[in-house]
């Protein structure tokens, strides 16, 4: 197999970057490379080189790529879902402390009177001004049931609680792994005005942004507790800041500091912690890097945020083509007839869309010519063509 370059913009775990087999090599420069790995860099206005082919980031969000112009170029951009859903659900359950007790702030009055001689007694006193409620027999609302929300979901039966949870495009794996005690509403409005605590697991897009907005906040019962350990935006925080400072919401839970959460009344606002553990980077290295790997190998494509997955296995046969093109009708049969036209047998063809993109893999059963990629590129629609496994 090839010699691949891979450029890493921060700083990757070592868990995963040795799962690269002999032949890749780790760079800085990301003039050469074929792929990127990647966790918080900033790509939105960086210009890529042409040899560059896939964007691998170590974490879920993406909105640190530019997803479109990535895909016009033809270059496949990967996250990790799942790899850190285990970290995020244990600090979701935390947060669900956080906004029970008065953990954080019986803590500060303890630091505060640390000299005082008689802080025991005076500690007797103050802890009063801390009480709170328990969970156990509570209403948990989870909205979105992806690996994180059913992984609290579950979590939250196990601690007593009652749980409903609201996704309209649940998943059928997700479905099978929730537990049976699990609600599942059909709208967000009856979540909110049931709960007794919520908690948000959806990614941010543009049809997300302040899913969370004024009305559903005024849906909620009245000393609702609210836990966003997803993005900031998902929530009108604007309005939510207003619903703590009328009592509305009791407590507002957040990984997310900005101006506006940080300045919050009845608000523990937390550093963005919940993928902040060993564990997880290593898991989100491990994939990143695996998903990489099989694609500039083999061309298959897992957890592509811009183009369809697709697996084909490992090429056995003489040549494998991998044809990135826009999904508009007769592409297939245009590219079919291409590889007929010059004597070439498709002995397996592999095609998938994704909204305007579609992914086309086939393997052939003789050498492709050098200049196959060149003259498929003539044809109108298509993106990119690589050659990726070939024995001429």
């Amino acid at each position: 197999m090839k010699d691949r370059k891979v450029c890493c913009l921060n700083n990757i775990s070592r868990v995963g970057t040795d799962c690269f087999r002999e032949g890749y090599t780790l760079t800085d420069n990301m003039e050469h490379a074929q792929g990127v790995l990647v966790r918080s860099a900033d790509m939105l206005n960086m210009e890529f080189p042409a040899e560059l082919r896939a964007i691998a980031r170590a974490g879920a969000g993406v909105n640190n790529i530019p997803l479109d112009r990535c895909a016009e170029a033809g270059i496949i951009v990967f996250n990790t879902p799942g790899a850190n859903a285990n970290a995020v659900k244990e600090l979701t359950i935390a947060g669900l402390m956080l906004a029970s007790r008065g953990i954080v702030d019986g803590a500060d009055w303890v630091r505060e009177n640390a000299d005082a001689e008689d802080l025991k007694k005076k500690a007797e006193k103050a802890k009063k001004a801390f009480a709170g409620i328990e969970i156990a027999g509570k209403t948990l609302g989870v909205i979105g049931l992806g690996a994180i929300g059913v992984m609290v979901a579950n979590a939250a039966v196990e601690l007593g609680m009652k749980v409903c949870g609201y996704d309209p495009y649940v998943s059928v794996d997700s479905a099978w792994n929730l537990n049976r005690q699990v609600i599942y509403v059909q709208q967000l409005e009856e979540l909110c005005a049931n709960a007794d605590y919520i908690t948000i697991h959806v990614p941010f897009m543009k049809s997300t942004r302040h899913m969370v907005d004024r009305d559903a906040i005024a849906r909620m019962k009245d000393g609702v507790r609210f836990l966003n350990f997803a993005r900031d935006e998902l929530v009108d925080e604007e309005a939510m800041a207003e619903a703590l400072e009328s009592g509305h919401v009791k407590t507002y839970v957040s990984d997310f500091p900005n101006p506006v959460s940080a300045k919050m009344k009845n608000a523990v606002i937390l550093p963005h912690l919940g993928a902040s553990t060993e564990e997880a980077e290593d898991n989100c290295a491990v994939m990143a890097v695996r998903e990489l790997q099989d694609y500039l190998d083999n061309g298959n494509i897992r957890h592509s945020v811009n183009y369809p997955d697709l697996d084909a296995g490992i090429c056995r046969t003489e040549a494998r083509v991998a044809i990135l093109h826009r999904n508009i009708p007769n592409m297939i049969s245009q590219i079919a007839s291409f590889f007929g036209k010059n004597g070439l047998n498709i002995e397996s063809l592999h095609s998938k869309s994704k909204g305007n993109y579609e992914y086309t893999l086939l393997d052939l059963d003789a050498p492709m010519p050098h200049d196959t990629v060149e003259r498929l590129k003539e044809i109108d629609g298509v993106l990119r063509v690589r050659r990726v496994v070939t024995n001429s």
